[in-house]
């Protein structure tokens, strides 16, 4: 905490319980009122550069070293982008269906993760709670039942990528025009054996997070919420997709800015703004602006977006959910939980589907066709919708790569549930431990993955400084 021009700043860093590395920065004046609350991510990963020279083929491996928690999300989506290169984007019943298997299970242990490990010491033990027991040790300790249920269904998404991939992290499955292997019988048998324990175990899961929702929702609805738009992919009927589909943008009452956009013309549908004092970028939807066409990605957005789900049990959810505010567009930020969970019981109806299915089992693995110079991929991943672009040189070189990832889109959001939370719970307040915890319940409601997101404009100098014992700067080297 520190005091310069009558404003007090207050940091809470690291950020806990989020994939990569971050801070919140508030500036409250003498009467300790909230004037300025940000976000700041603090590590920076240029893949959009270094990428640049690699080969084609190469890239769907590497790019997923971005992160250890979705590597699927991106390995997928850069193997969408290179199957359009290569001409192979109308893959064989094999490829694209051992793709959804391992993309359902990344999203399966990815929901698990975060829900069972991250989020739920929040709900089950309070915002305010001893930070001691306010963990994922303090929920093994009290509800060891429902700690066991976490780490087994995360265990069980990491053998479906296992299975599909090669390796349960940076797999190599995906390739340009299709796929690098089929599913055997002896890994379909194993996969079933567990199969209908996770789908209870998944309804479960949804009802944790609907009873605490529904119970807690005169307090919840306000808690840093806000109207906003949604974006994420839908299949053509308008049913929920994260594999496949075109571009829907809604507004905070469910009106249609655009539908079924063309997924290689992103660009005409998005733009990204560039502020000084982060390392995200900001998107927004070009025809609305960068004030008014910020938006939500994620499990929110999908399921206020889709028509439907093609799932039994999920659907069923979904209708739930959507009746809690009238079948209009859900803006309760703490609501991302439970729309979180109805996915992971969706990924888990069709990864047992999909198992029962013999083309897992089939040997037409890759195809070709016409080459391309450019090519977008664009899938949603656990956190959101995700956008690969790339362009090729007939060296079969990439000489660009742009990618938007999921928690860049939800950066604004995020900015504007911390401003909320810390202007309705801190302001004029005594700060306290528990205080300063509501605003990383808000962040983490996005399960953001800060290390995915950060890249940057412009740019980049290299500063070394040196300083002396007594702390006086000696000499400092600045490399633009």
């Amino acid at each position: 905490m520190t005091t310069s021009n009558n404003l007090k700043r207050v940091i809470i860093e690291p950020v806990t319980r989020v994939e990569g590395h971050g801070k919140v920065s508030l500036l409250l004046d003498e009467h300790q009122q909230v004037k300025q609350a940000r976000l700041h991510i603090v590590e920076f990963r240029g893949f959009e550069r270094f990428i640049q020279g690699r080969l084609f083929w190469e890239v769907p491996v590497l790019v997923q070293r971005l992160c250890g928690i979705c590597p699927v999300s991106h390995h997928v989506a850069a193997a969408k982008a290179m199957d359009r290169i290569v001409g192979g984007e109308n893959l064989t019943p094999t490829a694209r269906k051992m793709r959804l298997l391992m993309h359902h299970g990344q999203f399966f242990q990815s929901h698990a993760l975060h829900f069972f490990h991250l989020s739920s010491p929040d709900l089950l033990f309070g915002f305010d709670a001893d930070v001691a027991v306010r963990n994922v040790i303090g929920v093994a300790a009290k509800y060891p039942e429902l700690a066991k249920q976490g780490i087994l269904m995360r265990k069980y998404g990491q053998e479906v990528i296992l299975a599909t991939a090669g390796k349960k992290i940076h797999g190599t499955g995906a390739i340009p025009g299709g796929v690098n292997a089929n599913l055997s019988i002896a890994q379909r048998d194993r996969l079933l054996q567990d199969i209908d324990q996770m789908i209870t175990w998944s309804q479960g899961a949804v009802k944790v997070a609907k009873d605490y929702t529904v119970a807690n929702l005169e307090t919840l609805a306000p808690f840093g919420s806000f109207d906003s738009n949604h974006l994420s992919i839908v299949r053509q009927d308008g049913a929920y997709d994260i594999y496949d589909g075109g571009l829907r943008a809604t507004d905070a009452e469910g009106n249609t800015i655009f539908d079924h956009a063309d997924n290689q013309k992103y660009l005409d549908y998005i733009a990204e703004e560039v502020r000084p004092w982060s390392y995200m970028k900001f998107p927004f939807i070009k025809s609305l602006g960068p004030e008014q066409g910020w938006y939500r990605v994620g499990p929110l957005a999908r399921v206020n977006n889709c028509d439907y789900f093609d799932t039994e049990l999920a659907e069923a959810e979904r209708r739930e959910f959507m009746a809690v505010t009238d079948n209009k567009p859900n803006n309760i930020t703490m609501a991302y939980h439970w729309a979180r969970m109805i996915e992971l019981l969706h990924s888990c109806e069709v990864m047992r589907n999909l198992l029962h299915d013999p083309d897992l089992q089939g040997e037409d693995l890759v195809v070709t066709g016409q080459r391309r110079g450019e090519a977008v991929g664009i899938i949603e991943a656990p956190r959101g919708t995700l956008f690969h672009h790339y362009k090729v040189d007939e060296n079969d070189q990439v000489t660009m790569a742009n990618l938007i990832v999921s928690t860049t889109s939800n950066n604004e959001p995020m900015n504007r549930a911390v401003r909320k939370v810390a202007q309705d719970h801190i302001s004029g307040q005594e700060i306290t431990e528990g205080l300063l915890n509501h605003i990383e319940v808000a962040i983490r409601a996005y399960d953001p993955c800060l290390s995915c997101a950060t890249h940057a404009m412009g740019r980049m100098p290299l500063i070394v400084e040196l300083y002396d014992h007594w702390g006086r700067l000696l000499d400092r080297k600045e490399k633009i």
